[in-house]
């Protein structure tokens, strides 16, 4: 380990606290682990669940069902979700293009509804799908009763399952991958940035999902490439957005500069842990009015959550925002008809699409 490696090191051990919460780094494609504590223990995943309606969503596509510019439609049911949501009204309409980036990057809760109705038929038939393709690919202590991660009784998943989807996604959808990193999307009318920090700031990253509610705490998929290695990181129940990004961030760079030499496969690591059947509930260290007086005092001047790690920067440069926006004609006052979508300014395209990798077998 070179000199400054070195003190990185030593300065994060100093200023972030061990965490006694379920966090993961495997690699995508040896699936070697570099590290790994309470993998096994259920934790409600928030809005980490819009990587499964994700990755239903792109099954679907796969099959032949929709595509990409097929109309995703505002219903009743859907513009009932509480936020973090877009607002729109019953009856407007985006394509699943737009859908996906509103939903994956300002983790809207009516644009997931609304693609899972899109998709599924009804809200329901989707839950079961989301619930059969888990299975599928291996996720065994998971359950889905929704679309977006709003809490409920029987919404569970676990870091090790995370990290499962997360491969599968990387894996089998590769021409997928830009819309888990964008660095935001604007309708024309108004930008959204991601919520996930990595994005941009952490050399090499190149998404996933951020997530929280009060009984998870403030979850976080991330995953990063360098030199033709990518891993795969999944922290669960930190305190702050910025204590979720400083630990990623160290564990994709520990990942992404050690040897994975004597590490174990994620297949071969057994279920452990007491209590893992119970699904975890941080709400009183999360939403306690102590705990948001220190993410308070966490945030600079100007508002901004302060970040620890080294290993994440600023932006110093305008965000790269693609498009997402209304079908014309669909109440979006901004479009208009007959627009090129490609025309609408800093437009992120989803382009270079690699050769898909096998799916493992977890």
């Amino acid at each position: 380990m070179g000199v400054l490696a070195g003190a990185c090191a030593a300065f994060l051990a100093a200023v972030l606290p061990a965490s006694a919460n379920p966090r993961l780094v495997v690699d995508v494609n040896s699936l070697k682990v570099y590290e790994h504590q309470d993998i096994f223990k259920r934790w409600y995943p928030a809005s980490l669940t819009k990587l499964m309606t994700a990755y239903t969503t792109f099954r679907a596509i796969k099959t032949g069902q929709l595509t990409l510019e097929s109309p995703v439609v505002m219903t009743k049911n859907a513009a009932s979700e509480p936020p973090s949501k877009m607002f729109y009204k019953p009856g407007q309409a985006m394509t699943l293009d737009s859908a996906l980036k509103m939903m994956l990057v300002k983790s809207a809760n009516d644009v997931a509804v609304a693609i899972g109705e899109a998709v599924g038929g009804s809200e329901a038939a989707f839950i079961e799908r989301m619930n059969a393709e888990a299975r599928r690919i291996g996720m065994t202590s998971s359950h889905f009763i929704n679309a977006n991660g709003l809490p409920g009784e029987g919404q569970y998943t676990t870091a090790r399952d995370l990290a499962v989807l997360a491969i599968t996604l990387k894996r089998e959808f590769p021409e997928y991958a830009s819309y888990f990193s964008l660095e935001g999307f604007t309708t024309g009318k108004k930008d959204y940035a991601n919520y996930n920090m990595l994005i941009g700031r952490f050399e090499g990253a190149d998404g996933m999902k951020t997530g929280f509610i009060c009984a998870s705490g403030f979850n976080q998929v991330s995953s990063a490439t360098r030199g033709g290695r990518s891993v795969v990181s999944v922290v669960l129940g930190e305190d702050s957005l910025g204590a979720r990004a400083d630990e990623s961030a160290r564990l994709l760079q520990m990942a992404l500069t050690t040897a994975d030499a004597g590490k174990q496969s994620l297949t071969q690591i057994a279920p452990y842990g007491e209590g893992r059947d119970m699904v975890a509930d941080v709400s009183k260290e999360i939403c306690s009015k102590a705990a948001a007086k220190v993410r308070s005092e966490g945030r600079d001047e100007a508002g901004r959550q302060k970040l620890l790690s080294p290993y994440i920067h600023e932006i110093n440069r305008p965000l790269k925002l693609a498009f997402a926006g209304l079908i014309p004609g669909s109440g979006e006052k901004t479009a208009k008809a007959g627009t090129d979508v490609a025309a609408q300014g800093d437009v992120t395209e989803i382009a270079n699409v690699p050769i898909p990798v096998p799916r493992p077998s977890f």
